[in-house]
């Protein structure tokens, strides 16, 4: 695999993608949630998890040597790709460093978590953020000049998201699962997300269907799914157990503003393809709920 897009019938590039659910215990379960800028030119003045394309620079040479705790060969085989999954674990890390400045990774020399509170250090890593979010450094080399790994390990694959026909842009969107490291703080990045908020996934669902934020389906699908765990451990421990389970084939059908997301056994669920679809493994079942997508 590489960050080469593929094209739909009607010549539309289908991107790979990478996305990070970052959850913690604040005391129960809340999900870190961006704003994107009004004036972006993708989800402007949307509620994402931090995320983005995989990048020619996510697949790199030798990126394996700088990850732990997960090959190439077995990213791939999870993803159910001949070769190059890895690239997607490496760009959802590299997305979350970019856009809220948290960094999954443990020290080279010792295996721990790595500790980025000192102050020189910091320095350095906001200046890799700097580097890495203008494409001068890639994800892998900023790890390995600072004595890191990345801790790819930590990342859990819950699921797949692929953009219907139509739109302009399309992506096929991994969703991973992550806890907060222990020392960091999220921080948005005030160019392409201008907020950041932790949010228990019940309180973001209610504000979107209040009309006080706008998600994308496949955001508030997400959302539905974790708001039935009590805490972060709850979801790790799920994301772990059904990682190699089979997919739970999740189904989104609309007139384009008004989009009902459906899991088998909802009501009007069916086996035929009604436009994106997604595949979850993180939980079998979600009810199905009306949003409106503000397009």
């Amino acid at each position: 695999m590489s960050a080469t897009p593929r094209f739909d019938p009607a010549g539309v590039p289908v991107r790979p993608a990478a996305t990070l659910m970052l959850v913690d215990d604040r005391p129960d379960l809340h999900v870190l949630l961006l704003r994107r800028r009004a004036a972006s030119d993708f989800v402007g003045g949307m509620s994402v998890f931090p995320g983005g394309g995989v990048d020619r620079g996510d697949v790199v040479p030798l990126a394996e040597a700088t990850c732990r705790g997960l090959s190439d060969a077995a990213a791939s085989a999870r993803l159910g790709l001949a070769a190059g999954g890895l690239a997607y674990w490496i760009a959802a890390i590299r997305e979350t460093f970019e856009e809220a400045g948290v960094l999954l990774a443990i020290e080279a020399a010792t295996g721990e978590p790595a500790d980025l509170a000192a102050p020189e250090r910091a320095a350095r890593v906001a200046g890799l953020r700097r580097e890495v979010d203008a494409e001068r450094a890639s994800m892998p080399d900023a790890a390995r000049s600072e004595g890191l790994l990345l801790a790819v390990d930590r990342l859990h694959y819950v699921a797949r998201w692929i953009t219907p026909l139509g739109p302009p842009r399309r992506y096929d969107t991994r969703f991973f699962v992550a806890g907060l490291p222990a020392g960091q703080q999220a921080l948005h990045d005030a160019r392409e997300a201008v907020d950041s908020e932790w949010l228990r996934p019940a309180d973001a669902l209610a504000r979107c269907e209040r009309g006080e934020r706008t998600m994308l389906p496949p955001t508030f699908a997400m959302l539905r799914v974790l708001s039935r765990f009590a805490s972060a451990g709850e979801v790790l421990a799920a994301a772990v157990r059904h990682q190699d389970a089979p997919d739970q084939v999740a189904q989104l059908g609309g007139d384009g503003r008004r989009w009902r997301v459906l899991l088998p056994g909802d009501a009007g669920y069916t086996a035929a393809d009604g436009g994106m679809r997604g595949f979850l493994r993180l939980w079998p079942r979600a009810g199905a709920t009306d949003l409106d997508t503000g397009s």
